[in-house]
């Protein structure tokens, strides 16, 4: 096996679970919160790459931090590098591409949280932050750990994106699976086969584990009858 791209692919889904985390929270929370009539057309932004072809939305996220864009000609001043085929543009691109699989189960976490503990919080002078980090984010933790668990796996196994924004470069780029479609075109299907198991492996953990945390869910929030 490719342990080079194995450990490339591991380092790239644990940042990209990071920002995500980080950034999912607050665009989680807003869907679940506001009552805006245009809220839709971010929940459709936020949605776009389950239904995007991955390789027209590599094409155009190459085109967005390519070195004629404002964001590619800024990090290149800054940098001195530029983000296509780089480990930062892949980053940025896994980002954009694992989305909806964080977002949405925060979504939903957070609009199972029974208002009236919300309510209850503010009436005993808790600010909103407090609300949130000591009431909402904990009673929210399965469906978070889930939107963790699936924007990692999904990391792990993307390939049209990484292949339009990354390309093939060894030890920079060159992730799983890209290793088990080289290893395919150069006819070893042993080492296809065996890299194939891991992720096979690994995909069959995180649905037993994301089914595990959605029966939790039930059981702190029991549905009503």
């Amino acid at each position: 096996m490719d342990w080079n791209a194995i450990t490339l692919s591991l380092k790239l889904a644990a940042l990209t679970t990071l920002v995500l985390f980080v950034a999912g929270l607050p665009v989680a929370y807003w869907l679940a919160t506001s009552h805006r009539r245009w809220k839709f057309l971010i929940e459709a932004v936020v949605a776009l790459p389950l239904v995007l072809p991955p390789t027209v939305l590599g094409f155009y996220i190459l085109l967005a931090l390519g070195p004629r864009s404002p964001i590619g000609q800024f990090y290149e001043t800054l940098t001195g590098h530029r983000l296509p085929f780089s480990f930062q543009g892949l980053l940025v691109a896994s980002v954009l591409y694992s989305l909806p699989f964080t977002v949405q189960p925060f979504t939903a976490a957070f609009a199972a949280v029974d208002p009236k503990l919300v309510e209850a919080s503010w009436c005993l002078g808790e600010s909103r932050a407090a609300t949130f980090f000591r009431v909402i984010l904990p009673l929210s933790w399965p469906g978070v750990l889930t939107g963790m668990i699936l924007s990692f796996a999904h990391t792990i196994g993307e390939f049209g994106v990484v292949l339009m924004v990354g390309g093939n470069l060894p030890g920079v780029t060159r992730t799983v699976s890209i290793s088990i479609y080289d290893a395919m075109q150069s006819l070893d299907y042993a080492a296809a086969g065996k890299t194939s198991l891991l992720l096979l492996v690994m995909s069959f953990l995180v649905l037993a584990i994301t089914y595990t945390l959605q029966r939790n869910i039930w059981v702190v929030w029991p549905k009503k009858s």
